[in-house]
């Protein structure tokens, strides 16, 4: 299968601390990756270097064979202009674990805001396509809803539908399901299921070991900056061989 996002030996400081050290990983088309470990081990700082909002020390990032955020000569690694790297951007959708929605705008608003202002979407066209995909998500009748109406399960959704409004080939999942009540969690994670049954690229960090086993195509356990485990979702999640990864597992299932 072709690799749709490949990471080779990064490396991330945050001052004198290496928040990742080394992380290699590759998700192929059409893939669910769940990454898990625990809080610290440099999860949502890799979702972060992938689509450049953090620039990596060393190593390298490609999505579709493009490297991400740099431009290389000569061996040496140059950081794209920003304008580029927006570019780049437009074709990775992030969902982060708090919604980051307009409070300001209604549901429609904050899905139709990228490709109005970004994509120069005519109004018109970017309000059809809004419209359906609130209604893939389960939201047809909460577009004029604003986020301060809404649940958390239901300001996620949105969140979902504004990444995939950009027509992205790969999205990322940063604990999308871990600021949300028990409750609201499965809303959420249904609307997960059904881009994977559709084919999407995802890469997504969680805690729900029910959904890696049920809808992952492979399981990376990340400690202390590094990938320690990577196979398998059933196999790691019955029988994993890294004791730290056994220890991870143990003490979450």
């Amino acid at each position: 299968m072709t690799a749709k996002l490949r990471v080779e030996n990064v490396h991330k400081r945050f001052g004198s601390t290496e928040v990742l050290r080394g992380v290699t990983l590759e998700v192929a088309e059409g893939e669910v990756a769940c990454v898990i470990g625990p809080s610290g081990s440099g999860k949502s700082t890799l979702l972060r270097c992938v689509n450049h909002l953090e620039k990596v020390q060393a190593g390298r990032i490609w999505v579709d064979d493009e490297l991400i955020g740099y431009r290389q000569k000569g061996g040496h690694l140059h950081e794209m202009r920003p304008k580029e790297v927006a570019r780049q951007r437009r074709h990775i959708g992030m969902v982060f674990q708090r919604f980051n929605l307009f409070p300001h705008m209604t549901a429609l608003q904050n899905v139709i805001e990228a490709p109005r202002t970004v994509a120069r979407t005519a109004e018109k066209q970017a309000i059809a396509k809004a419209e359906q995909l609130l209604d893939r998500v389960g939201l047809a009748d909460r577009a004029g809803f604003y986020p301060s109406q809404l649940s958390g399960g239901q300001q996620q959704r949105v969140a979902i539908a504004r990444a995939l409004a950009m027509d992205p080939t790969l999205m990322l999942f940063d604990e999308p399901t871990s600021a949300l009540d028990p409750e609201l969690v499965g809303e959420v994670l249904d609307v997960l299921k059904s881009l994977a049954v559709d084919g999407m690229t995802m890469v997504v960090v969680t805690h729900e070991m029910g959904f890696a086993r049920e809808v992952g195509d492979t399981l990376t356990f990340m400690d202390d900056g590094q990938v320690l485990e990577s196979g398998s979702p059933r196999d790691m999640l019955s029988s994993p061989k890294h004791p730290r990864t056994q220890d991870f597992l143990r003490r979450v299932l």
